[in-house]
């Protein structure tokens, strides 16, 4: 099922980029006063407008379902792995290490290496 909303959500998304792509700028209508051919439209005398508009209003939406839809199904999804049956080791200091470093020396040492007087 995630598959198939995956291919969905690509094949619509391209499909949304080719319906808005294929619509009139806003400039179009001033090339048609101008003595442009009206009657060469593709979808009759009407225009394109109202069915590339639903178009676009249609693939908007679907797009937006898939996009929440696999959202969700991202959150919610649990990855399997092949290291879930091996327990966690935990890594201790050694022992010696430790009583040094809580220990304070004995005679502390000069920066020149010999005792202070």
């Amino acid at each position: 099922m995630y598959t198939a909303v995956i291919i969905l959500h690509i094949l619509v998304s391209i499909f949304l980029v080719i319906v808005v792509l294929l619509q009139a700028g806003k400039g179009a209508s001033i090339g048609a006063s101008f003595g442009g051919s009206s009657s060469q439209t593709l979808f009759g005398s009407a225009g394109p407008a109202t069915f590339l508009t639903k178009m676009t209003a249609g693939c908007a939406v679907i797009f937006m379902i898939t996009s929440l839809y696999l959202t969700y199904m991202a959150a919610s999804r649990t990855t399997s792995s092949i290291m879930k049956n091996i327990p966690a080791v935990k890594h201790e200091a050694q022992p010696a290490q430790e009583q040094q470093s809580q220990q304070p020396s004995a005679a502390p040492q000069s920066p020149s290496g010999t005792a202070p007087k």
